[in-house]
């Protein structure tokens, strides 16, 4: 009886479960911050499309990539190629993000939202679509690339939620302390 080839993907499986489900998780979790924010008006359009939009792309991109890679693949072509399509598309969207943050009036980013809205998402997206481009030489490495890839865009996400929700809190708070007058 001959043994199959085991895929370099196995042994990553449990990892991108865990992850993957997170992300998922936290995909839910950002509809509840966005309902939040648009029933206390803070969150425009242009500013939600900047800062909040980019959260659930983040999110479901960890999620794309745990599916992609724990799908029964036979050789590296085809992974290779998903995965490059994200990276590629990841680093299409960034310059987007920064254009509509660049733009929207709603909200002043500081240096801290430009880093994590921005550059830090670029980097992320650059990375995934370099070890995809070079998986097939070289998969081990490539892999652990991806896998810190995914963590560093599922801990992106988790900051910039975070930063969208107390946002929010700090817009409600506001909105409850002002004095309301009568006409």
């Amino acid at each position: 009886m001959e043994e199959v080839a085991r895929s370099p993907f196995s042994a990553w499986e449990s990892f991108y479960v865990i992850i993957g489900s997170s992300a998922a998780a936290l995909t839910g979790l950002q509809f509840v911050v966005v309902a939040l924010g648009a029933e206390a008006r803070a969150m425009k359009a242009p500013s939600l499309e900047a800062f909040g939009t980019p959260t659930i792309v983040h999110f479901c991109e960890v999620l794309l990539v745990s599916a992609i890679l724990s799908a029964p693949w036979q050789t590296m072509d085809g992974p290779g190629l998903a995965l490059t399509l994200c990276g590629a598309g990841g680093v299409a969207y960034t310059v987007v993000v920064i254009r509509r943050a660049w733009r929207q009036k709603g909200y002043a980013p500081v240096l801290e939202d430009w880093l994590w809205h921005a550059a830090f998402p670029f980097v992320a997206y650059a990375a995934l679509l370099t070890a995809a481009f070079f998986i097939e030489g070289d998969p081990h490495s490539c892999l652990f690339v991806i896998s810190a890839t995914a963590l560093f865009l599922l801990f992106i996400g988790i900051h910039n939620a975070w930063d969208a929700v107390t946002y929010v809190a700090v817009l409600k708070s506001e909105e409850r302390d002002e004095p309301t007058t009568h006409r």
